[in-house]
């Protein structure tokens, strides 16, 4: 057996896991980098949605602005509480219909 040829084949097996690797890790490490950079971009938007966007407006235009606001907390909680009373009118009408 040629000393050379089993060089050769030990060479092309290296650079095959040698790529294998790479790939395998390369990739491991893009979708780090995608994801370290999701996650700074989220920060950033957080972070100017927090900053007080009505600095600049007319104190008139504030109070409507807090006004609208309160009006839709309002609204999410109007909405959740007869999501909760429809809840409990389906559970009491199954009961009355097992009891009959």
């Amino acid at each position: 057996m040629d000393w050379n040829v089993v060089l050769g084949v030990v060479k092309w097996v290296g650079i095959v896991l040698v790529a294998g690797f790479i790939g395998k890790f390369g990739k491991s490490f893009a979708i780090h980098l995608i994801e370290r950079r999701k996650k700074r971009k989220q920060k950033e938007i957080g972070e100017a949605q927090k900053e007080p966007k009505n600095e600049k407006m007319r104190p008139e235009a504030r109070e409507i602005l807090s006004n609208l606001e309160k009006i839709k907390a309002q609204a999410i909680r109007d909405r959740e509480n007869a999501k909760t009373e429809k809840k409990k009118a389906k559970a009491q009408a199954k009961i009355e219909k097992k009891r009959q």
